[in-house]
């Protein structure tokens, strides 16, 4: 006869549960992991982003500063025949007093330049019968002679201060500019 006494149910499973407990928790340490990675993957991507932005900021900035200098008349109102230059400018986005990104503004370059006709008649009128002279750059122009319609690359790098990765990014914008024939053989007649 059997003389073991019977055994309490469940005792043949011999650690089952804590094998697939054990399975269960890897499994849960894997997905905790994972999503870690990607949410930390997604904050730098934005962090990146937001970097793009205050750099576009930067170089829109310094690029605004260029074209309301960009041959501006003397003081004795003559026009200027100075040549643009380049220009470097420390822009701080977070006014906290350190500067955050170096704008280096390349000199401007004149990409064309037409000579301003005037289309005759002496005056147009315009919507809700706003009158002005009849030119071609729609200015009101038309009794100055010898003015040039010219339109200006501005070229600007966006260098991070407080990064030391060496990344960079470029901005360019085209500003229009009228001339006169004197600045027009200087800047742009070539």
């Amino acid at each position: 006869m059997n003389t073991r006494a019977p055994l309490a149910r469940g005792a043949g499973q011999r650690g089952a549960a804590l094998l697939i407990g054990m399975i269960m928790l890897l499994l849960i340490t894997l997905v905790v992991t994972a999503g870690f990675n990607l949410s930390n993957a997604n904050l730098k991507a934005v962090g990146n982003l937001q970097a793009r932005n205050e750099a576009v900021a930067a170089g829109n900035r310094a690029i605004e500063e260029v074209a309301t200098s960009l041959l501006v008349p003397g003081s004795d109102g003559s026009p200027t025949l100075a040549a643009p230059q380049q220009t470097v400018s420390m822009v701080d986005i977070d006014n906290d007093g350190v500067t955050d990104y170096i704008v280096t503004v390349a000199p401007p370059v004149c990409v064309r330049a037409t000579k301003a006709l005037d289309t005759g008649g002496g005056g147009t009128t315009g919507p809700g019968g706003i009158t002005g002279g009849a030119s071609s750059s729609g200015s009101g122009l038309s009794t100055l002679p010898d003015q040039y319609n010219s339109v200006w690359d501005i070229s600007t790098t966006v260098t991070d201060a407080r990064n030391t990765n060496g990344a960079t990014t470029a901005v360019r914008q085209g500003v229009r500019a009228l001339l006169n024939k004197a600045q027009f053989e200087a800047f742009c007649a070539s």
